[in-house]
């Protein structure tokens, strides 16, 4: 079996990225014909997707990012591409995207892409989370070489250890623990997403 290298991999998910812009107009297109990202369409995930589309607005709105965090990534002077795997449907993507875009936007040097990952089993697959498919997951590339620099998700440390700690007392995440995540979010506003972010960096 022939094994295709991980820069090529990268290289073929890159042929398929969007930009920020771009997914929310392919989201917003899909839900006007009641459809998902999802390569199979679930009423479900439609109603997500729909949800989503609306915490995304909300985290444009509302974000606020604080001035060290700010100088930090304006002064970031290492060219970078940030290659996100994400869905329209997944609640974490929601949350992260926004907060993504929003420390790509200060600095030039930074350019940020999304692939859906049901397109790009490929890449996913080299980037799994406890053997796990989750997403979003931001890949750091170097631009002029695509070599990973580091890779950060599906959530943010703080919440990542929540999902843990749940999982290892419960066993799996239900409607209780995920209603909890949401308020989590809600009150965290980013800001573990962009200390974890700049703390890689750093």
């Amino acid at each position: 079996m022939k094994t295709i290298s991980l820069k090529k991999t990268i290289e073929d998910a890159l042929e398929n990225a969007m930009s920020y812009t771009e997914y929310k107009t392919l989201m917003n297109d899909l839900l006007a014909e009641n459809k998902s990202t999802a390569a199979i369409q679930e009423e479900s995930l439609v109603e997500y997707s729909k949800l989503n589309q609306r915490r995304m607005k909300r985290w444009e709105k509302t974000l606020k990012i604080t001035e060290e965090a700010e100088a930090f990534f304006k002064n970031y002077d290492q060219k970078m591409l940030w290659l996100v795997v994400s869905e329209g449907w997944c609640g974490d993507a929601a949350h992260g995207l926004p907060v993504l875009n929003a420390l790509a936007e200060l600095n030039p040097h930074i350019e940020l892409k999304i692939v859906l990952r049901d397109s790009e089993d490929d890449l996913i697959n080299q980037f799994l989370t406890n053997g796990a498919k989750s997403i979003p997951k931001l890949i750091m590339l170097k631009e002029e070489n695509l070599e990973v620099i580091e890779t950060w998700g599906p959530r943010p440390s703080t919440a990542a250890k929540l999902t843990a700690d749940y999982k290892q007392e419960f066993g799996q995440l239900d409607a209780s623990f995920k209603e909890d995540l949401q308020r989590w979010y809600n009150q965290d506003k980013g800001q573990t997403t962009i200390e974890d972010l700049q703390a890689l960096l750093s």
